[in-house]
């Protein structure tokens, strides 16, 4: 039990560590790799020397879902896909983020047809910014990316926001599990 936690409503003590905590987690994002179709060559491409994602503080992606705090998932989620999507997204540590990159990851893309995908990512994990695009510019990426340090920089961890938010989370958790039975 961390001290933020015997406060009810924001003091001094913890807005401060709210700002400084969320100012160091927004300018060290790490992102997970998920990859899944041509999107990813164009998650790639930003951090090569061109766009250089390094100047934001995200440039360490990582292979592991253990060592990761932001999921990009670039790309078509294909029923298949769909259950070791969800398992990895649950290997995250806290606080984990998730940006839907593509116009297929968003919404299902030029396949919303199809019997085997998934029309959004967002069916299987909370989604917190969404760049659309087929593929999405690797500027877009940046845009996104620096959306979601903003969402970082305002998040709470006091008191009743901090309730009403793993409240949420286990609600999705939840309508995840009934949905998958």
């Amino acid at each position: 039990m961390s001290i933020l936690d015997h406060f009810e409503h924001p003091n001094i003590l913890t807005t401060t560590t709210d700002f400084l905590f969320n100012w160091a987690r927004a300018n060290s994002l790490w992102p997970f790799t998920y990859g899944l179709a041509c999107c990813g060559i164009e998650m790639i491409a930003t951090v090569m020397p061109r766009h250089d994602m390094a100047r934001f503080g995200m440039e360490v992606f990582r292979a592991t879902p253990r060592q990761a705090d932001v999921m990009l998932v670039s790309g078509t989620v294909t029923d298949k896909m769909a259950p070791v999507l969800v398992k990895l997204y649950h290997q995250m540590a806290e606080p984990r983020w998730v940006v839907a990159m593509g116009a297929c990851a968003c919404s299902g893309g030029m396949f919303w047809d199809s019997y085997n995908v998934v029309q959004g990512a967002d069916l299987l994990v909370p989604v917190d910014v969404y760049i659309p695009g087929c593929p999405p510019r690797p500027e877009a990426l940046i845009f996104g990316m620096m959306k979601l340090q903003m969402k970082v920089k305002q998040d709470t961890h006091v008191g009743r926001a901090r309730k009403l938010r793993e409240a949420k989370a286990a609600a999705l958790a939840a309508s995840i599990t009934a949905g998958g039975e």
